[in-house]
This record gives C-alpha cells, structure tokens and sequence, in this order.
C-alpha cells in the first residue's frame, strides 16, 4: 500500500502539472497578460522544483512520510490559490499557486522510496510503474481539463475551464492525504538501526565485519598462501591492507555537495544528462506550446488541445511495453539510445515551418514522431544512468536521482522561458523560434553520444 500511495503522488502530481497546459493561455489573457505567458504559468512550476527536489532529497534521508505530507498539504493551497486567481483578478496570485505547486515537488523522494525501499525482486516493476504513472498522469491532465468545460458562479466564486483545474486538484490533494495519514507505513530508515537492541546489534556487527572478509577478499587482500614468510612482509601487508580500507571507505562515501557530485560525473554519465536535458526540453517545448501554436494554426478548442494532448500521452504505454518486450531483446541499449536521438531529431526537423502553408497532419506527424521517440529515449536513459554512474552516487542528498530530476527540470524552466520570450517576436514566429534551440541541442547531444558511444554498457 505504501508503494501505491508514493506511485499516486507520482501519478497526481504529472496530472496537476499538465492540467492546465490546454486552458493556461487562455487564463492568462483573461488576465490580462499575452497568450505566450502561458509559458510562465506552466514553467513557474518547474522553477520551484528546482530548489525543492534538493531539500526533499534530503529530507528523505531521514523520513518518507512526513516529505508526503508536507507536499500534499502544499499542492492543496497551491491549487487553491490557483483558482482564487480568476476572480482576485491577479496574476500574481496565479503564479503564486503554481510556485507553491512546485514546491510541492515530492518526485525526488518517489524515485528514492523505489530504490532504497522497496525489495529487489519486485524493484523493476516498481520502476516500470513509475514511469507508466507518470505517462498517465501525463495524459490524463488534459484529458481532464477537456471535460472541464463549463461556466456558473457559486456565491463569488466562478467555476470555469480556467478555474476548476484549480478546485478538482485541491480535492483530489485532500483525498491523498487522508489516505496517506491512514494507510502509509514509515520503511525503518539507518539511523534507526542504532536503537535496536544489544543483540540486534551484536548481529548487525557481525554482519558487517563479514561483509568487510568478503570485500577483502574480492579485493584481493588475503593472506600469504606460504605460513613460513617472514614477519616483516606480514608488517608490510597490514599497512597496505589498513590503507587500502581507509581508501576504500571514502570512495565509498556519499557526495556532499553539488560540486562533489559533480566531480563523480564521468564523461559518460555527463553526456546522459545531457540526453536527459534535451529530451525533456524538446517535450516540453511541444506540449506547453500546444494550445498556443494549434489555436493560431488550426483554431482548435480547448477541447480538441485537449484531446490531442490525451492521445499523445497514451501512446507512451503500449510503446514503452514494446519497446521493453521486443526491442530491448534485439538491440542494446545503447544502439536503442542513438536510434531514439535520431528519431527526436527528425520529428524536431519535421515540426518547423518551410513554407507558408502548416497543416493539421504535419504537425500531428511530428508531434507524434517527437514524443514518442522521446518516451523510449528517457526509459533507455535511466537505465543506462543506472548502470553506468558511480556508486556513491546512489546515497546521500544528492544522488543520481536528484541529479537526473534536476537536468530534467532545468530543461522545462529552460523551455518555458523560450516560449514566453519567443512570444515577443509574434505568435507567427513562435514555432520556429523555439525549434532552433531543440534542433541545436539535439545535434548536440547526437554527437556526443558518438564521442562516448564505447563507454555506454
């Protein structure tokens, strides 16, 4: 039940950031403010969880429960405050909301509960519903706000398509958290270990001592085969046994900073980061554009933004199971890797404008292309991050986890911030302007990909 509840904040919170992403420009022209400002509402969010992934990621150290339900106490007053905005007629207070919402960011303690909690065995399909819950809730946000389409007022309160993604998301927070407070059991954390009893103890120090044999042995500190040696080289052995323990106690330290961990970064891991940035930058750049780009084009609904968005979301799920049942058996992931990159980059080429004309099936094409070649990249991504980066950054504050959700928000505040200055220059140009940036990273990221291509197993 606990691994549910952490997979539902997963799950709510992918739901609360994309449901708004087809009412967003419409919301904030009501407000005052041009429809590109869109891209602030929407990234404001990603801008708070940037500094909330770091103290969440330290604050699980120590507990999961208690970061849970600090973020769903503050993703229910960020929504709320969201939807007061309408009629407080403030953007401030709008984006307010959506900062609180990002606070509210609990993904760095959700991938940690996954890797430090839950068993081994049941670990891979653990993971595989957290991406499947992140996929759904990426759909199912504007599958929602498309069946929120309607107008009354409640005493001074206006329910509408702009607001009540506000109200139905504080509802839903509030229902979490009640079944947080009933149902999630705190996993025992190490420094809990130390209150065990004496024979507790005793064993956990047996234990370790047996491991320390084992790591002495694999490491090739064993004793002379020939008893009859002489004293001085048992002398000698010692020093170098004691020094090659004090040496392998702190490699295995966890990183205490930023600039630590990023000193553990290898070339490789380095370039995975990278792939990260710019698959989640170029998916973000296509959906928090969406409504934007397909109502000057195409003069779609929010219904229809909504609709499309929903669909495109679900086509990650029976991708992804193909991908993990079939081609992963046929390729590896590194080859899997490269082929996606190249997908990205053609669906990025596809989406620009070269002509005066833009047709509903060319962007629905590219769109497609795009985001899907971009679903496979991220699965194929974390794996090989996981394989590939140093142990200790699998501890600690900031570990990979941290670092890879990090890359991934910084792209979408990135990506957001474009779209929002690319609105100066006119909605005609809004498309291309924010392609060139994707379509330079993507080239990027390619090309390194080939300089480290024999590091990636």
């Amino acid at each position: 039940m606990s691994l549910l509840l952490n997979l539902a904040n997963t799950y709510l919170y992918m739901v609360n950031t994309y449901i708004i992403v087809p009412t967003a420009d419409h919301y904030s022209t009501h407000l005052g403010a041009a429809a590109t400002v869109c891209g602030v509402i929407i990234g404001s969010m990603a801008v708070a969880q940037v500094f909330s992934s770091v103290y969440f990621s330290a604050w699980s150290n120590r507990s999961y429960f208690r970061p849970l339900v600090f973020s769903s106490i503050v993703l229910f007053f960020g929504n709320i405050l969201y939807a007061l905005a309408y009629d407080l007629d403030s953007l401030t207070i709008l984006l307010i909301g959506r900062l609180l919402c990002g606070m509210g960011s609990a993904r760095a303690v959700n991938r940690r509960y996954i890797s430090d909690c839950v068993p081994l065995k049941i670990r891979m399909q653990a993971s595989a519903g957290f991406v499947s819950a992140s996929a759904l809730g990426m759909a199912c946000g504007p599958a929602l706000a498309g069946l929120l389409q309607t107008n009354f007022k409640i005493y001074a309160l206006t329910i509408n398509q702009d607001t009540l993604p506000g109200w139905v998301m504080s509802v839903a927070w509030l229902a979490y958290l009640i079944c947080l407070w009933i149902s999630f059991k705190e996993p025992v954390h190490d420094n809990e270990v130390k209150h065990l009893s004496p024979d507790v103890d005793a064993g956990m120090l047996h234990l370790n001592h047996r491991s320390v044999e084992d790591e002495a042995l694999e490491s090739g500190l064993v004793h002379p085969l020939l008893q009859s040696s002489e004293h001085k080289q048992h002398e000698d052995g010692d020093e170098e046994c004691n020094d090659r323990e004090d040496a392998s106690e702190d490699s295995r330290k966890p990183a205490t900073s930023v600039a630590s961990a990023y000193r553990l970064l290898t070339p490789s891991v380095k370039v995975q980061l990278l792939i990260y940035f710019m698959l989640k930058y170029v998916m973000e750049i296509l959906l928090s554009e969406s409504s934007v780009i397909t109502s000057y084009y195409f003069g779609w609904s929010t219904s229809s933004v909504a609709t499309f968005l929903a669909i495109l979301g679900l086509t990650v799920l029976p991708v992804n199971a193909i991908v993990g049942s079939y081609i992963s058996n046929m390729f590896e992931d590194r080859q899997i890797l490269l082929g996606s990159e190249v997908l990205v980059l053609v669906g990025v080429i596809l989406s620009f404008q070269f002509t005066n004309s833009y047709g509903v099936p060319q962007y629905v094409c590219s769109a497609l292309i795009t985001f899907v070649a971009a679903e496979v990249l991220e699965g194929v991504n974390l794996s090989l991050l996981s394989r590939i980066m140093s142990s200790r950054l699998a501890r600690g504050t900031y570990n990979g986890g941290l670092l890879s959700t990090e890359a991934g928000t910084l792209a979408r505040v990135v990506a957001d911030g474009t779209i929002t200055l690319a609105g100066h220059l006119g909605e005609t140009k809004l498309l291309n302007v924010t392609l060139v940036p994707s379509l330079f990273i993507c080239i990027l990221s390619i090309l390194w990909t080939f300089l480290t291509y024999n590091s990636l197993f």
